[in-house]
């Protein structure tokens, strides 16, 4: 868990934090934590309203009532290729015209099979 500049932190239109992510899976708070030390999840410290940095999660990682499919292979295949956890936010949710969109949507419109390729694609 890291965390990240401006520019990552500009990409994510939305976070979450791990209480808001465990209420939203219907699980404790150390489920979604054992997620995060799992790679099924990245989580980052960021500065919540009270000021405070705490790990969030970028909402768009959370569907209804479970995790995006294809995410954590995604991340998986990213951290095989030695991406940090910044390198593989800013990869998830950058633009690709030839998606068309950012890796991210794609997996949320259960288009997996094709950020993955490119995901495998990166280590060559």
């Amino acid at each position: 868990m890291t965390e990240i500049d401006a520019k990552t932190d500009a990409l994510v239109p939305a976070w979450l934090t791990l209480p808001e992510v465990a209420e939203k899976l219907d699980v404790e708070v150390t489920r979604v934590r054992q997620l995060v030390k799992e790679g099924q999840l990245l989580a980052v410290r960021r500065e919540a309203e009270s000021g405070n940095r705490v790990l969030q999660v970028p909402a768009a990682f959370v569907g209804e009532a479970r995790i995006v499919k294809g995410l954590a292979g995604t991340i998986t295949l990213l951290r095989d290729d030695g991406f940090s956890d910044e390198e593989m936010l800013e990869w998830l949710f950058t633009e690709d015209e030839s998606l068309p969109g950012s890796p991210v949507t794609a997996l949320r419109e259960n288009r997996g099979t094709e950020v993955k390729r490119r995901a495998q694609a990166l280590a060559v």
